[in-house]
């Protein structure tokens, strides 16, 4: 029983990205911003969507599961050897150590130009919105479908001004599924560690 709610979320929570990659674009929805009128981290001074240095992403985008090394994978609680999924965009899906239906996904977002300020400009849009500081870069807890009480929480984390990161939680049992965003903060916080090349 406990499948269903955790595929359900899981699948909300993944057609969030292409769907805001949407309204983000020229062929998005008429209320939505075009990709050119989103203001850019830099050109919007908002101080609060400025990352404090670009992090290395070389690499990132055409193998999302570099995003971590497997140290941090096994501190976490997930095991190595994430799977990557076609996109776009594409991802990577890590599965739990202790229970295999429980999963980390992680994706960059390279058709999103203005990096996590595209997000913001879609504030109307999500479900749940709530700016987070991840280890001194911008972060935003946001989504269109809220399905954290199933255990999906999804995090955007600036890591240039042009690049976010997509990280959601798919948990279906065990204690985080009640409050699984501080379980992507973890990932997103190792995340930063690593494109500092400091894990």
């Amino acid at each position: 029983m406990s499948r269903k709610p955790y595929r359900s979320a899981g699948v909300l929570s993944l057609l969030a990205i292409p769907a805001l990659l949407a309204a983000c674009s020229n062929g998005g929805s008429p209320d939505a911003p075009p990709a050119s009128s989103a203001p850019s981290s830099s050109s919007a001074g908002d101080s609060s969507l400025a990352v404090p240095a670009p992090l290395q992403t070389d690499g990132l985008i055409d193998n999302p599961c570099s995003a971590l090394s497997d140290s941090q994978l096994t501190q976490i609680g997930l095991l190595t050897g994430g799977r990557v999924t076609s996109g776009p965009p594409k991802s990577c899906r890590w599965k739990s150590s202790s229970n295999e239906l429980n999963s980390i996904s992680l994706a960059p977002l390279p058709q999103n130009k203005g990096g996590i300020s595209d997000i913001y400009a879609q504030k109307a849009k999500q479900a749940y919105f709530e700016p987070v500081k991840v280890s001194d870069y911008p972060g935003l807890f946001a989504a269109t479908d809220d399905a954290r009480s199933d255990g999906s929480c999804q995090l955007w984390v600036g890591v240039t001004d042009q690049l976010a990161v997509s990280i959601i939680t798919g948990i279906s049992s065990g204690p985080n599924k009640s409050d699984p965003c501080p379980i992507a903060k973890k990932v997103g916080d190792a995340l930063v560690t690593h494109l500092k090349g400091a894990a």
